[in-house]
């Protein structure tokens, strides 16, 4: 348990004060034996993450790929996802919920929790803040009910009488059917049996002759597995108790070594539920907030929460039965201390309730003392770039940390305790505030960039942010009107290739006539969910990533770019291509080919750049070795991957310290930003694009 920044309620999200939340024994079981577990344990348990790791040591070194596992490994994960509380705080755009509203939610094991509000149902007057916990649990079972799609007076059979065996059987009854509950533990069955379930204890004896007697020889209309075993064994029964063309779901974990024999005979169907409906794992629908149209998806995630609630407040379900203990938050090792021994059904966290009024979004870490410092930074987000490349490349070259910010503030926490940084906060806008702070540094998502940009500027910080700049002109006039009123303030953008010892060795040997340049990033698959390929939120990888090649065109060639013409992969490519090749005219006739392409193999190297000029040609070799042919005073460089972070940054920090200008010209880095809108341009009109 750790004391962390609440989160500030975000727009389509409700800020929740947590009165109890359910732990879910089984999947929170799983994931603290795996955090408990070994290496070799935990390679056990994921071979197919061993062969990623050994095909990035082929491309990437050992050292930096055992250095990525690990800080990967080290990430916090909240756990718990069944939570009931209060609202304290309504964002934009939010409909349905108001303050004061007592809701239930999948918010983590926290005293405050932000969710968006298609994960959030209010709770009826009549049920309880604990009975609300069970909403979302409650949800798992429901769903796998619909996929099984059950009438009235049909048999179904619900393989282990866990927390959601025993909420999917009530549902089921509720639902007009025949259940038979099925486990070896006595006190389920029980359980089950006060509900109105017919119940047989695997360990007396066959359970698939039990079911087919009990169905006069028809056999089981459906079956919802909802147990958790590696053995294949479940399944198997699940085929041989089923009618002919009956429904298997699977809601639990097991092994699925399919007899095909048993499911082709019976021509049965077999289908694994997701979680809590439709609408599950997709950004549109749980962070965006943009709801599937009812007559077309009747049950999504929000609405089958609502209709278990609606259950309970009717009294077709009922969980308080289910309760087996209830902890205070500070107590909660009386149910983590040894879950693989727990006899729980139902466990319930307690959270004190605290006056609303002193909601912390910062909290002190340090009492160390950062005034008339220089070179005092304030980090804006805290995922992977930050984890496993800003700090990194920050230690040792004198920065004094003193916030940084998250949105839960959970992996803040966790690296503001790594890398001794002050405070951890999940309110951007306090380090803007802080007149200590007089560098920020933002590594949020790219729909983020140019907001956190214009507002450090307006209050006077030194900017440093990762690319890309901007998603779109928009934005990037007002950060240009932003950086024209900010007196003594430099923005920086994390081009670090152009600071890379080999990028600066070659671009020594160069003459600086015209050159020519061959660019190919074998950038790799990402999936179309992805935020990054999210247009609004991404930008799309030619903003997003490519912009890395554009800015080493114009370092490289000492001019800017006039013109480009990119060309996607496809006889229709659209302007979210991650498959295109981009020709750059420069303005002092250099001329360059960018390959940025997806669909390469992982095992080849990611980054490959040749440049011609005066019968030479330099060859830079995914960051490290760059040759240099008919180069006869050039010396090859070698080295671990260098794409040269940890040189923007000790640059970065000497200027900001110094009160030196940006690393590199702002008219560099609009011409940079304005090339990669020109790509997209390009594409659609199908020509080449001046750069403006």
């Amino acid at each position: 348990m750790e004391e962390i920044p609440a989160p500030v309620v975000r727009k389509g999200c409700v800020l929740i004060r947590t009165i109890h939340s359910l732990v879910s024994l089984g999947t929170e079981k799983m994931l603290v034996e795996f955090g408990r577990a070994n290496l070799i344990q935990k390679a056990r348990q994921q071979p197919e993450r061993v062969k990623m790791v050994l095909d990035k040591m082929k491309t990437d070194g050992v050292l930096p790929t055992i250095e990525a596992v690990f800080n990967k490994l080290d990430q916090p994960l909240p756990l718990g996802y069944c939570n009931a509380g209060v609202v304290v705080q309504v964002g934009e755009g939010v409909n349905g919920i108001k303050v004061g509203d007592r809701v239930a939610s999948n918010g983590t094991h926290a005293e405050y929790v932000c969710v968006p509000q298609n994960l959030v149902a209010v709770i009826p007057d009549n049920v309880s803040n604990e009975e609300g916990a069970f909403t979302v649990i409650s949800a798992i079972g429901l769903q796998g009910i619909r996929l099984a799609k059950p009438t009235l007076g049909e048999t179904v059979v619900v393989i282990g009488l866990g927390l959601i065996g025993l909420i999917t059987a009530q549902l089921l009854k509720a639902n007009g059917c025949k259940v038979i509950g099925v486990d070896l533990d006595e006190n389920k069955l029980t359980l089950a049996a006060s509900f109105g379930v017919d119940t047989y204890n695997t360990q007396l004896g066959d359970v698939v002759k039990f079911v087919t007697d009990a169905t006069a020889g028809v056999g089981a209309d459906a079956v919802l597995i909802t147990a958790s075993s590696k053995s294949n064994e479940i399944i198997s029964q699940a085929a041989r108790m089923s009618r002919k063309r009956g429904r298997i779901i699977l809601i639990g974990v097991v092994g699925l070594e399919i007899n095909r024999a048993e499911f082709y005979e019976k021509e049965l169907q077999f289908q694994v539920s997701c979680s809590y409906g439709p609408g599950r794992y997709d950004d549109n629908y749980e962070q965006q907030g943009n709801d599937y149209p009812l007559p077309f998806v009747r049950w999504t995630e929000k609405r089958n929460f609502e209709a278990v609630l609606q259950a309970m407040a009717g009294g077709q379900l009922q969980v308080k039965q289910l309760i087996t203990e209830q902890v205070p938050l500070a107590e909660y090792q009386q149910i983590y201390g040894d879950m693989g021994k727990s006899a729980s059904i139902a466990s319930l966290l307690k959270y004190p309730q605290e006056d609303t009024s002193e909601i912390k979004h910062t909290i002190n870490l340090s009492l160390r003392s950062f005034t008339n410092q220089k070179g005092v930074v304030g980090i804006i987000g805290a995922g992977n770039f930050t984890k496993m490349t800003l700090l990194p490349a920050l230690k040792n070259l004198g920065a004094e940390l003193k916030s940084i910010a998250s949105a839960n503030g959970v992996s803040g926490t966790a690296l503001a305790k790594k890398h001794a940084i002050a405070n951890s906060t999940s309110s951007y806008k306090d380090i803007l505030s802080d007149a200590d702070i007089d560098l920020v540094i933002i590594t949020t998502r790219h729909n983020l960039h140019a907001g956190q940009v214009i507002d450090s500027l307006k209050a006077g910080k030194h900017v440093f942010v990762e690319k890309p700049l901007a998603l779109h002109e928009e934005e990037l006039k007002g950060i240009i009107s932003a950086y024209e009123s900010a007196s003594k303030c430099s923005l920086n953008v994390g081009f670090n290739r152009r600071f890379s010892p080999h990028s600066v060795g070659v671009k020594k040997a160069l003459s600086g006539d015209p050159i020519n340049m061959v660019m190919t990033m074998n950038a790799g698959f990402i999936p179309p969910g992805s935020w990054v390929n999210d247009m609004k939120v991404g930008g799309g990888r030619i903003i997003g990533e490519a912009c890395h090649f554009l800015d080493l065109c114009t370092f490289f060639a000492d001019s800017p770019i006039a013109a480009v013409c990119m060309n996607g992969l496809g006889l229709s490519p659209d302007e979210n291509t991650d498959n295109a090749s981009i020709l750059v005219k420069l303005a002092n006739g250099s001329n360059a080919v960018i390959n940025y392409f997806s669909n390469g193999s992982k095992a080849y190297a990611k980054e490959r750049i040749e440049i011609f000029s005066q019968e030479r040609t330099f060859v830079i070799d995914n960051w490290k070795e760059t040759k240099g042919y008919g180069a006869n005073n050039f010396k090859t460089i070698k080295s671990s991957i260098d794409k040269g972070h940890k040189a923007q940054f000790q640059k970065l920090m000497d200027n900001v310290k110094r009160g030196e200008p940006s690393l590199i010209p702002f008219e560099s880095i609009i011409n940079t930003t304005r090339a990669s809108f020109a790509c997209l341009q390009s594409l659609k009109e199908n020509t080449w694009t001046k750069v403006k």
